[in-house]
């Protein structure tokens, strides 16, 4: 494949560009159909001109339907986007990166989904379909199921098809709430994925966020033991990786409290654990559930974090620790290539 793609790029590298850019407005239509034609340009930032001209030849080559509502893919459309996933994927040369990302950070595997979620969120669902997909070949009957929260991990619940005849899988929240909006807390994701793996589920309700010794009243509590027990038998954990300063303020932080962890060097949050450029931990926050010490305990540890712009905090955790399965986005995986001295 690779080889192909080199000969396409060299004899006609114009045809390249057209499929790229095809594929991107297939992808963005399947994830957001149906989707008006200036919201589409909007979404992709490109002109409406030429967003135009591709949208009309899609149309005539039966992908794509367009009605009152918006602009909606056809069943050739769908079996397309699927049957071009592996050639972008070689045509954007994200094998090498992916097997350079697997041995500098000891990771088992590695998937890079092209684009750039800070430039298309489109690219965040995408990686909630790859984490969906990975989960759907390796759980196991009698699994229990981890999962934080974040905009990211919202995604793999809606990405899923539901799968039947597993049998006593549990899905649980891997942390407590930041007490954010509701569709993006643990809570939330763990009860929708548990729909689509036809599991149980028990939920944690505790903030994420609260002092020390209010957390430690809490947690004593025999009903939140028996859950965090559950939840630290975790066999698969999905999680994310946020920048130190996002999960700051996200958890409440004074801006005297951030300013002390960013003198400290954190540029990464994970579980209540905030890591230096070089994955060193500098600071932790009282938190509930799952902690850093606890993944090495798990079968299969997801970590799921993109957009260019995230790269030095995901780098940094990645120094601390190496996940069974890193899901990232082409804009990030380019940039940790760079901050580790280049992408060649």
């Amino acid at each position: 494949m690779e080889e192909v793609v080199g000969l396409l790029k060299q004899i006609a590298p114009e045809i390249t560009a057209t499929v790229e850019n095809r594929y991107t407005i297939l992808r963005s239509i399947y994830f957001n159909q149906p989707i008006g034609r200036r919201a589409l340009s909007s979404l992709l930032s490109w002109p409406e001109r030429q967003l135009r001209a591709e949208v009309k030849e899609l149309e005539e080559l039966g992908l794509l339907r367009i009605n009152q509502q918006g602009m909606k893919l056809t069943g050739a459309g769908k079996d397309m986007i699927f049957k071009m996933e592996h050639f972008i994927y070689h045509l954007r040369g994200l094998s090498p990166i992916a097997q350079r990302i697997r041995e500098l950070y000891k990771c088992r595997y590695v998937s890079i989904v092209p684009g750039n979620t800070d430039e298309d969120e489109t690219v965040k669902l995408q990686l909630g379909k790859e984490a969906a997909r990975y989960i759907k070949k390796t759980i196991n009957d009698g699994d229990i199921v981890a999962v934080t929260g974040g905009t990211t991990m919202a995604q793999i619940p809606k990405a899923m098809d539901k799968i039947s005849g597993l049998k006593d899988v549990m899905v649980v929240p891997g942390r407590g709430g930041l007490g954010e909006r509701v569709e993006i807390e643990s809570n939330t994701i763990a009860a929708e994925l548990a729909k689509k793996l036809s599991a149980q589920y028990r939920l944690l309700y505790v903030p994420d966020n609260l002092s020390q010794e209010t957390m430690e009243s809490i947690v004593n509590e025999p009903g939140i033991r028996e859950i965090l027990k559950i939840v630290r038998r975790a066999n698969i954990l999905l999680h994310g990786i946020g920048g130190a300063e996002e999960i700051g303020r996200r958890r409440g932080l004074s801006e005297q409290e951030i300013s002390k962890i960013r003198k400290k060097g954190a540029v990464a949050e994970a579980f209540g654990y905030y890591f230096n450029k070089e994955g060193k931990v500098v600071h932790t926050a009282s938190s509930v559930g799952l902690s850093v010490t606890d993944l090495k305990n798990i079968r299969i540890v997801i970590a799921i974090a993109g957009g260019a712009n995230k790269a030095p905090a995901i780098r940094a955790f990645l120094k601390y620790h190496s996940p069974t399965v890193f899901i990232t986005d082409e804009g990030a995986a380019r940039r940790l290539l760079k901050l580790e001295g280049g992408e060649n």
